[in-house]
């Protein structure tokens, strides 16, 4: 087998990597906007590499990544599933594996108490790939911190040519970032970005799509032909702020976009139906009944009347997203509105109800992510990427 140390010309998806005493460590935000966050959540949520792939040519027929993962142990509450990579050869599935060792972060719900075991890396091993040259993609897990350490190969490896996909730029809640999709590869931002041809940079960041400044300044400076932010239910289920400041957030957001896309087309996602905080304020809580029977569920605590004093919900937030993007698009006819419910509505619900009433199943994360491409994309019509064979 062949040794190659992973470098940054190998990876994409990311923002930033970081130099570790493995390998190297990718990050969705840069060192700056960690530093101006310093929020717990965030941390956790950025590091996971939602989107980020390896890509390399290569012969081999047997491919093994050596990684140190990080993964999350919640007490009180089900287990959580193995972080997954997934293997495409020129566009088509050929492997998925998990890796075992890593550290173990246990962390008490009721306390928020954490305690970390420690352990070696571990490799993700694929076998059985056709020995003819092929570009080759590994999806990192999106639900678990992931330092890359190396790659062994039956063959050498040379970085891919640069891709001449469009490059699509997304930022959205822990439902864009990947929650109770199978594996990185079926988030459905990367089912959309598959089914397109577009390449995915994605800053969907669990819990943190909180209209956060120093998100939009890592957006307006990243590379991008299409830009989405899906905004809404982080906001609602946090409880942090009202219809008066929540505007003007909004827009300030969209204008630090703009100072860095003046004109690139920028579509503004409001949130899939979650029935518990349609007409319901937050802040969202886990639902201590769900948890007693090992079954992870949320609940919305707020109260309805409280909307009259500017508490949000969806219904409300939806009303001022849309009324937004149609001000502001009669000076920006690149910016357009997408009702979140057109990937996941009240008929959906019907037949695939949130499991734990907050995130959708796999099987509609896929809906979702078809649904995206073949309702937003094509709104952006100089845009016109050959389709993926994926």
């Amino acid at each position: 087998m062949i040794t190659t140390p992973v470098t940054a010309d190998l990876i994409r998806g990311a923002v930033e990597l970081e130099r570790t005493a493995h390998g190297l460590l990718p990050h969705r935000l840069p060192a700056w906007a960690r530093a101006q966050g310093n929020d717990p959540q965030l941390a956790t949520a950025e590091v996971q590499p939602s989107g980020v792939r390896l890509v390399f040519r290569t012969r081999a027929a047997v491919v093994e990544l050596v990684t140190a993962p990080t993964k999350l142990v919640y007490r009180g509450a089900p287990p959580r599933p193995e972080g997954v990579y997934d293997l495409y050869a020129d566009g088509v599935s050929a492997g998925r594996q998990s890796v075992n060792g890593g550290t173990t972060i246990t962390i008490d719900l009721a306390t928020g108490a954490a305690e970390a075991q420690r352990g070696e890396p571990g490799r993700a091993r694929f076998e059985g790939l056709s020995p003819t040259l092929k570009t080759v993609e590994i999806w990192l897990p999106h639900n678990e911190k992931t330092e890359l350490i190396e790659l062994r190969t039956d063959e050498p490896i040379e970085p891919a040519p640069a891709s001449d996909r469009p490059q699509w730029l997304h930022h959205g809640s822990s439902i864009s970032h990947g929650s109770n999709a199978d594996s990185p590869s079926t988030t459905w931002p990367a089912v959309a970005a598959a089914r397109a041809g577009f390449d995915l940079t994605n800053l969907g960041l669990s819990g943190s799509a909180l209209l956060d400044p120093f998100t939009a300044r890592t957006m307006r400076d990243l590379p991008a032909d299409l830009i989405s932010v899906k905004i809404g239910i982080n906001i609602v289920n946090a409880d942090l702020m009202r219809l008066r400041a929540f505007g003007p957030a909004v827009h300030g957001f969209l204008d630090t976009l703009r100072e860095g896309h003046p004109s690139t087309p920028l579509l503004v996602v409001s949130p899939i139906l979650c029935p518990i905080h349609e007409e319901t304020p937050g802040p969202g809580a886990f639902d201590q009944a769900a948890l007693a029977e090992g079954r992870l569920g949320f609940i919305a605590t707020g109260n309805p009347a409280e909307r009259a004093a500017g508490k949000l919900t969806l219904t409300v937030i939806r009303d001022e997203l849309a009324r937004i993007v149609t001000e502001r698009a009669k000076t920006d006819p690149n910016l357009s509105y997408l009702d979140g419910r057109e990937l996941y509505g009240e008929a959906d619900f019907a037949v695939r109800p949130l499991p734990d009433q907050l995130h959708p199943d796999a099987a509609t994360h896929r809906v979702m992510g078809e649904r995206f491409a073949d309702r937003a994309f094509p709104q952006f019509s100089r845009i016109a990427p050959e389709q993926d064979a994926r």
